[in-house]
């Protein structure tokens, strides 16, 4: 596997868009993931992501190398707690909640996963995470016990991922929660883009292939559809 995230700035460079579809080891069995392949096969994704707020199942390593049986996009783990390491996978999202100000999720649990991280050949990613408010308390919210951004509030958000290029991270992902009513404000997008240099990456409350389109046009590097996609694997034909 290529160096994944060096492949990302490239695209980025040549304004090449990218799709990944989200999984959640939660909702998805082994035995789903042979159709669920076919349909991501014939749709337009370039990348996978396995991960969720939190996990309860033991099959995650299964899932993954039957997923790579099947499809040959880069797996890319996006990891609600450590328990969500695999070894199988191609890269990590290493996540910090820029957004909250619980230390767990800011650099605790990152701490905690070195050591696993270091018995792996995991491309590792620093990304920083910033949840933008949604219209309802999403998982994320839930689980990390912390309050996601004021949606109204562009500037601040837009601080808050200055910030965290500033820190060093590779990627910034604006996030509107599993399932969320309401995606990531457009404005958001574009003031985000438009004043920091690295890869953004847009997910949460993208119903559509207009809303795709629309965070595209707006400034996204690359969207992630999760929801839409596993309540239709239809989505997009």
């Amino acid at each position: 596997m290529t160096d994944i995230y060096q492949e990302i700035i490239k695209s980025k460079l040549s304004n090449k868009k990218l799709l990944a579809i989200l999984i959640d080891p939660d909702k998805v069995s082994t035995e789903q993931v042979s159709i669920l392949c076919q349909k991501i096969n014939t749709s337009p994704a370039t990348h996978i992501f396995v991960g969720g707020s939190s996990f309860e199942g033991t099959h995650l390593d299964e899932l993954i190398i039957e997923l790579k049986s099947k499809i040959e996009l880069p797996i890319l783990l996006f990891p609600g707690n450590p328990d969500q390491i695999s070894a199988n996978a191609d890269a990590i999202l290493f996540l910090s909640l820029l957004s909250g100000r619980n230390p767990d999720y800011l650099i605790e649990h990152q701490v905690n996963v070195v050591p696993l991280l270091k018995k792996t050949t995991l491309e590792v990613i620093s990304t920083g995470y910033i949840l933008i408010e949604s219209g309802s308390e999403t998982a994320v919210e839930r689980v990390s016990r912390t309050k996601a951004l004021d949606r109204n509030n562009a500037d601040y958000v837009l601080q808050t991922a200055q910030a965290g290029e500033y820190l060093g991270s590779k990627l910034i992902y604006l996030e509107a929660g599993s399932g969320a009513k309401l995606a990531v404000p457009t404005e958001i997008i574009k003031l985000v883009s438009q004043n920091i240099q690295i890869p953004v990456i847009v997910g949460g409350g993208i119903r559509s292939k207009k809303e795709i389109e629309n965070a595209f046009i707006s400034g996204a590097d690359l969207v992630v559809i999760g929801t839409a996609f596993e309540n239709d694997s239809n989505f997009f034909n």
